[in-house]
């Protein structure tokens, strides 16, 4: 065992509850130690402390951090074009399933089901809305918002294998799965580990071997050699196991349709470019960002970048077909935003409201913003014919 140890500050604004938590989860583990993926885990999603458990209100904008659904309903309402274009290509189906993950305060949801009433009744009729949320607080925010539109609410177990027909959609979910966190010292691969210093609930790195071989295995997804010539020592980056797990699951439920995934991330050779030599973690507080995972315990949102080549190699390994790649604003666009855009200056009303509605529209493209956020799309037993047709959202990809 390598002790690589670096003492972390204990900010003024933690959940202290969940600090002891942490602590005596520390306490009682064989080594006292837990790898960072079991930290981020109880950060994020203790059922009574973590951060998407406690409160609703954290997604807003008086809150940490704004999603795409935030901005404009004009992201659920494309959305809802593309998966109207879904159930055509799957010969509209009379039941069509949209399992989304994680869904926030319901916003999503609530935009693609009021716009498919407007514009696509038949389709709206076929929709089996279900929502698969584990935040108390999230669920209680959904179902106040989505009281009067056709939603339910399930768990995995609830969920048949092999019975989805349509589509499993998520937007800023696997960004959030707890990572464990690797580096590479003196040529071999080791984990940074989480346990106590020497004062009471000061919480510090170790680094030490690996928890799982599956941090070995996770490497020939990609063909990357992290510990060649081109990675420097030290060099420091995240490894979601948790993402590969969810892809099982989700592979397991669905008979026929597609996975559309949106986050932001790169593809491999970028994500593990051997300049990025920390890893992308990042920290959200009060709408500034930062990358100490150890500050505001509780009450921060912590990160990482999808890997976006891991989903789709491992989608490929478990029998999914990769549709295509693409980013949110060229998706937006091919599916009509960029015309909408463009009628905003003759639609008449507020000259103020109207350049709120082009900056907020102009966000969800922003090649430098939420407009470089990667949408990933998979399919399951599709037909050659059906697999041949072209999502509209990724016309211009």
């Amino acid at each position: 065992m390598i002790n690589y140890q670096l003492s972390i500050n204990l900010s003024m604004d933690n959940n202290l509850e969940l600090v002891r938590i942490i602590g005596d989860r520390i306490e009682s583990s064989p080594r006292r130690q837990i790898t960072f993926a079991e930290y981020m885990d109880l950060a994020l999603y203790h059922p009574q402390h973590g951060y998407y458990a406690s409160n609703a209100e954290r997604i807003s904008e008086s809150g940490d951090f704004l999603t795409s659904p935030h901005l404009a309903d004009d992201f659920g309402e494309m959305l809802a074009t593309q998966l109207e274009q879904i159930w055509q290509i799957l010969g509209e189906p009379q039941l069509f399933s949209i399992v989304e993950m994680g869904a926030g305060r319901g916003l999503l949801a609530a935009q693609i089901l009021a716009y498919a009433q407007r514009e696509y009744p038949d389709f709206c009729r076929s929709i089996d809305y279900i929502i698969i949320e584990t935040a108390p607080a999230m669920i209680l925010a959904q179902q106040a918002r989505l009281k009067d539109l056709p939603v339910r609410w399930c768990d995995w177990a609830e969920i048949p294998d092999r019975s989805i027909n349509g589509c499993f959609l998520s937007n800023e979910l696997i960004d959030a799965f707890p990572v464990h966190q690797v580096v590479k010292i003196e040529d071999k691969l080791q984990e940074v580990y989480v346990t106590l210093g020497d004062r009471d609930l000061v919480l510090t790195e170790k680094i030490d071997e690996l928890s799982t071989d599956k941090l070995e295995r996770y490497w020939q997804l990609n063909q990357i050699d992290l510990l060649g010539d081109r990675y420097p020592d030290k060099y420091r980056t995240e490894v979601n196991l948790a993402a590969l797990a969810w892809l099982d699951l989700v592979f397991k439920k669905l008979q026929r349709g597609y996975i559309i995934s949106i986050d932001y991330g790169y593809t491999a050779d970028r994500y593990y470019n051997p300049m990025r030599s920390q890893g992308t973690l990042q920290c959200y507080y009060q709408h500034a960002h930062h990358n100490d995972p150890y500050l505001n315990i509780g009450n921060q949102d912590l990160t990482a970048h999808v890997d976006f080549t891991a989903l789709q190699n491992y989608g490929e390994l478990l029998g999914l077909h990769t549709v295509g790649f693409t980013q949110q604003g060229m998706f937006l666009m091919a599916l009509g935003l960029g015309e909408r855009i463009a009628a905003i200056s003759s639609s008449g009303g507020d000259i103020q409201s109207l350049l709120q509605r082009r900056q907020n529209l102009h966000q969800l493209i922003d090649p430098m913003g939420l407009g470089k956020f990667g949408v990933s799309i998979q399919s399951q037993g599709l037909t050659p014919e059906e697999r041949d047709k072209s999502l509209t959202g990724l016309s211009l990809g």
